[in-house]
């Protein structure tokens, strides 16, 4: 089973080292984008399983980001993140991020809306997500459905 894949696009070093850090504890593959032009980059030459986004970022916004990635697929997921107003991510949302989140952003918080969305991805395409482990709660995941092969594991 491989691991889900992430985006993340932050122009704040420690804040995109943190996440990525966090991310990949949990079992994640994560990529890193220091602005929104660069990460557009990674996700034409690599598309991901999820994209998470700040929204004020130079060179080009994370609203424009997410415009772009919604034009490149249509069912790219997306969570957007701001320190701004409510009203910024809730344009987020009306062109095409799937989740919000307000910063200062609670890790438990994040963790637990990646995984929905890499849930519903599951369930939707067939992918796999890995399980994580949040504080108080294990999420398996889903069983292999009928159309879709089992490998018995090594040794």
């Amino acid at each position: 089973m491989r691991p889900a894949t992430i985006l993340i696009i932050e122009d704040h070093a420690a804040v995109r080292t943190l996440l990525a850090r966090v991310l990949e504890d949990s079992g994640y593959q994560v990529w890193e984008a220091s602005n929104g032009r660069e990460g557009l980059e990674r996700f034409r030459a690599h598309p991901v399983d999820l994209v998470i986004t700040d929204l004020e970022m130079p060179e080009m916004n994370g609203l424009e980001v997410i415009a772009e990635l919604t034009r490149l697929r249509v069912d790219v997921r997306v969570i957007a993140m701001s320190g701004l107003s409510g009203e910024e991510l809730q344009q987020a949302t009306l062109i095409g991020a799937r989740r919000t989140l307000p910063k200062p952003l609670d890790l438990q918080t994040l963790l637990q809306v990646v995984q929905s969305e890499l849930q519903q991805l599951s369930q939707e395409w067939g992918a796999f997500a890995p399980t994580v482990v949040a504080q108080d709660a294990t999420v398996q995941p889903r069983s292999s459905g009928p159309n879709e092969e089992v490998v018995p594991p090594l040794g």
